[in-house]
């Protein structure tokens, strides 16, 4: 086969698997059975006819276009949902002091707490659909959609008894009653948040598995729009305070479950993958449980790990300072974390799609690619935090105090960056393969028991404050991200396709069983 040959062969798997691109074609005729997961991207990986070159050249095309369709509108839906947030507790910071303290404890504290465990209990739906859907068993996407939303609705329960006696919380672990009491009121209208959150993220994992992003990031830009209004309203014209301001954000996470559950029920996409409300959602639900416990101890432990760094350093001797200094940084690395959270996301979907599918060689091509771009992109942003380390702090505040502290932190904050670039991404990879459990492990070990305690240790033992603290959990980060990728570059992909098949026909066992009794 001549050169030119090749290329024709290589330009017509990519123009093939372009055509497929996710949201490409979203509206399929009622009859027609879901497209699978594309085999082009497999096809040239195994064909041997190419030089090393020409397939790497197809592969990383097809690679990229897929990947751009999942990961740019995923890290639009996270951002989006971060400013609706946000601007909550922008709206309550007019308010006066006192108020921006209880929204900041609040949004901050505790609803922090039910997101990362909702979230990180959700992701078991994409550990499940993500494979299914790769080994077309469509049908089973909306029995796990439903099983998980059950499952964490029931979750919700428990975690409103701590909104309920949070003020009770707030003053055991020293706020001030003034605080504690606008607080727990601001936390009070949070409460069909919680529930918001187990409808959502079962949802929302269950579009990501069928590389559908694009019509949550449309809704979640359109509820922006709403809540803002909704929220000026109800602040400033009819005076409802703090709790007004929390149901009104606690309405708009309701208005994002209603909109994309309605999309799922009228479009023609979901035929197969959504068949109706079934009562094989109540079965198998321990084992369900248990896989999602995993999934939300291994996302819990990576979202409260940085939490920790701030409430550690509050016990500084010059506390002010460094609360400041690192609020400041923490703000910047999350909205750049936020785009590594997309990320995130297209790796789970990529990883459990082609396993699901049986191409090992595809799921091991797209976690390099997901790694690498996203590691491409956060040194790009640590490079524009420490070429502009002594003025970025001014964007928050005016103080020259603060400005020389953040400008000492910066490289802390960039190499940060650079970690949150790729272990996010691992952990997606961990998602997308239903390792939960032992990256649960690691977390612990890598987090707990060697960065807080290592950061405790050269904070105060060493008096290096802050940036001791700092460096401490960064080697927790660097060991858990040196595990990952270990871990990763060893798999044996082909055991990794053989796991996804014995785990689902595990599952359509259950099913049938269930159906028979």
């Amino acid at each position: 086969m001549d050169t030119s040959e090749n290329d024709d062969q290589v330009n017509q798997a990519m123009l093939h698997s372009i055509s497929q691109v996710p949201d490409q074609a979203m509206l399929h005729s009622i009859s027609q059975v879901p497209e699978p997961v594309s085999s082009a991207l497999e096809d040239i990986l195994c064909d041997s006819d190419l030089s090393y070159f020409e397939r790497l050249r197809g592969a990383t095309w097809i690679e990229l276009n897929i990947l751009f369709w999942l990961a740019a509108p995923a890290v639009v839906v996270y951002l989006l949902n971060n400013v609706t947030s946000m601007s909550t507790q922008i709206m309550c910071g007019h308010l006066g002091n006192l108020e921006l303290a209880a929204a900041s404890l609040g949004n901050n504290g505790i609803q922090i707490f039910a997101y990362g465990l909702m979230l990180g209990m959700g992701s078991a739906v994409e550990t499940l659909c993500g494979q299914a859907y790769g080994a077309r068993k469509y049908e089973m996407l909306g029995i796990y959609l439903q099983r998980s939303t059950i499952l964490l609705m029931a979750t919700g329960i428990p975690v409103m008894m701590i909104y309920i006696f949070s003020k009770q919380i707030l003053l055991l672990l020293g706020e001030s009653t003034a605080i504690a009491s606008a607080a727990s009121l601001f936390v009070y209208g949070l409460i069909p948040q919680i529930f918001a959150y187990a409808a959502n993220f079962p949802i929302q994992k269950f579009l990501q598995a069928q590389s559908v992003v694009s019509p949550s990031a449309y809704i979640s830009a359109a509820t922006l729009v709403v809540h803002l209004s909704l929220s000026w309203i109800a602040i400033y014209e009819l005076g409802w305070g703090l709790l007004g301001a929390a149901l009104v954000l606690s309405l708009s996470w309701w208005i994002i479950v209603v909109a994309q559950f309605l999309y799922i029920l009228v479009n023609s996409r979901f035929t197969y993958t959504w068949t109706g409300f079934s009562l094989q959602a109540f079965s198998n639900i321990w084992d369900f449980l248990k896989l999602s416990a995993a999934s939300a101890v291994m996302l819990c432990l990576e979202t409260w790990y940085y939490q920790i760094l701030v409430l550690i350093a509050g016990l500084l001797k010059n506390a002010e300072i460094a609360l400041d200094s690192l609020s400041v940084c923490m703000t910047i690395s999350g909205w750049v974390y936020m785009i590594a959270v997309g990320f995130n996301a297209a790796a789970s979907v990529r990883v459990s799609n082609e396993l699901g599918a049986g191409h090992p060689k595809s799921a091991q091509f797209a976690v390099l690619v997901v790694t690498s771009t996203s590691f491409i992109i956060s040194v790009v942003f640590a490079i524009l935090v420490i070429a502009f380390r002594h003025v970025i702090s001014y964007i928050f505040t005016s103080g020259s105090t603060v400005a020389d502290a953040v400008s000492d932190l910066s490289p802390y904050l960039a190499v940060s960056i650079i970690l949150n670039g790729v272990q996010p991404v691992l952990s997606g990879v961990a998602v997308g393969c239903g390792w939960q459990a032992f990256v649960a492990y690691v977390n612990v070990g890598c987090y707990y028991l060697v960065g807080v305690p290592l950061g405790c240790v050269l904070g105060f033992k060493f008096d290096l404050g802050a940036q001791g603290i700092w460096s401490g959990m960064i080697g927790g980060t660097v060991m858990q991200t040196l595990i990952l990728l270990y871990v990763t570059y060893w798999t044996d992909w082909d055991k990794e396709v053989e796991k996804a098949r014995n785990r689902l026909d595990k599952w359509d066992d259950k099913e049938e069983s269930f159906l028979e009794e």
